[in-house]
């Protein structure tokens, strides 16, 4: 038997960063929302007690470092599963990208193990579980369009943006989401105005959504990799209707309505980037 889940990429409209806790951790609140870049996972039923990892498209982790691996295994502890469960991850999304594809990796495998192994839990329940494994998870499991708090994991979902183009970047230049965290200096951050974008996304005002785009991690990822600050200077400069990076880097994005000018910028991107995405944004929750 197998069971095939989409694992859908995310991007933060806005990403501001108030304090930090007592317990090591940042206080976040930021908006995210789903967009038609997804992985595929692939679920097939084993009669041996093992959990098995195999990777289409990519170089990843094939063991308990994959936060896929640590899906399937808080199930089968938690639910008695003595039976056994191969993965097959076809990716897509960009690795160390900063638009959760393990995060979105391991809530598609809850998401799908609820259904191979017949276990009957609801979204709220996968959520709790993915939660042992990541902030980001509980999102993931959810999908849609939510303002994430704590350290990401308090949802609130919110209405859908508008379906509009999403174009990503990706450069090659990678960076450590601990360092910037290291580096950020809170009292001097410009914060995003999250109520404003908030309320532009329940009005429809596309043009609100765009001049609100913000991550207030910008300024310390710009310094520890140039190339990301280039790449969306070029977008802004390019006629995108609102260009921002997502989550700690390094890709950036661009919301686009036309169809004629997204297809031109991606074409223009292609002719010096490797990894560059043309998708649309999803913003809807998922059904079991």
């Amino acid at each position: 038997m197998c069971v095939t889940e989409k694992a859908p990429a995310k991007i933060n409209l806005t990403l501001d960063v108030l304090h930090k806790r007592d317990d090591g951790y940042h206080e976040v609140e930021m908006i995210m929302t789903t967009i038609d870049l997804a992985d595929r996972i692939h679920l097939y039923s084993l009669k041996t007690d093992r959990i098995e990892i195999q990777v289409e498209n990519g170089l990843l982790p094939t063991d308990q470092n994959n936060l896929a691996y640590q899906a399937a295994k808080i199930l089968k502890e938690r639910y008695g599963i003595s039976t056994g469960v191969r993965i097959v991850i076809d990716k897509v999304i960009p690795v160390s990208a900063g638009l959760a594809g393990g995060s979105t990796d391991a809530a598609a495998v809850l998401r799908g193990l609820n259904k191979l192994w017949q276990l009957g839990l609801t979204l709220d329940e996968l959520a709790e579980e993915g939660l042992k494994i990541g902030s980001d998870v509980p999102f993931c499991v959810y999908g849609g369009t939510a303002v994430a708090r704590g350290r990401g994991e308090k949802l609130t979902f919110i209405d859908s943006p508008p379906k509009v183009y999403v174009l990503l970047a990706k450069p090659r230049q990678g960076v450590s989401t601990k360092d910037i965290y290291k580096r950020l200096q809170i009292e001097e951050m410009d914060h995003p105005d999250t109520a404003g974008m908030i309320h532009a996304i329940r009005d429809n005002d596309y043009p609100g959504i765009c001049s609100r785009l913000q991550n207030v991690m910008e300024p310390v990822t710009f310094e520890l990799a140039p190339e990301v600050r280039k790449i969306k200077k070029r977008l802004r400069e390019s006629g995108a209707d609102g260009t921002v990076m997502s989550g700690s880097g390094p890709t950036v994005f661009s919301l686009i309505a036309s169809d004629q000018k997204a297809t031109k910028l991606y074409n223009t991107l292609r002719g010096f980037m490797d990894q560059v995405f043309l998708v649309r944004l999803i913003g809807e929750k998922h059904r079991l």
